[in-house]
């Protein structure tokens, strides 16, 4: 089954690629890395949700929108690549959480986007990880998602 496939499965659309917002490109391709620049949980071209972790959303709300950024940034590597079988591997995600003072389940909020990538490119889907709490994001995102992967 192709990753095209199994987000069909999951029940979920691939997204168009989100246009950068700034002055940057989507992706960059260098031999047989593609790195994605950071993706927001856009849909439809607006902001899924705004706000912080420990303060507006809880940890499930912010695994949901977890998961949307790395469908987006899924996105972005199909049209890099044209198709998703090209990928052999997502090498490393990061994921930015943008945080009460005092809230510390970045890694519990990561945890949408690395399921997610497991679930649609199986093992070559597991990934190293850094999770990383941030005082604010672009446009007031709760989450935001990069991704590095080996591709053929």
């Amino acid at each position: 089954m192709t990753p095209e496939q199994k987000i069909e499965e999951l029940g979920l659309t691939l997204p168009p690629p989100v246009a950068p917002v700034a002055s940057y490109v989507a992706t960059v391709r260098t031999g047989d890395l593609v790195y994605t620049s950071g993706q927001v949980p856009m849909v439809e071209g607006k902001l899924h949700q705004t706000g912080k972790l420990g303060v507006d959303l809880g940890v499930e709300e912010g695994q949901a929108q977890a998961r949307v950024c790395a469908l987006n940034a899924v996105a972005a590597l199909k049209a890099e690549l044209g198709e998703l079988s090209r990928v052999r591997r997502i090498v490393k995600a990061v994921v930015f959480v943008a945080s009460a003072p005092d809230f510390t389940a970045q890694p519990q909020v990561a945890n949408g986007a690395s399921d997610l990538l497991a679930e649609v490119f199986g093992e070559q889907g597991k990934h190293a990880r850094s999770a990383v709490g941030v005082a604010a994001l672009p446009l007031d995102a709760p989450v935001e998602v990069e991704l590095i992967a080996e591709v053929a």
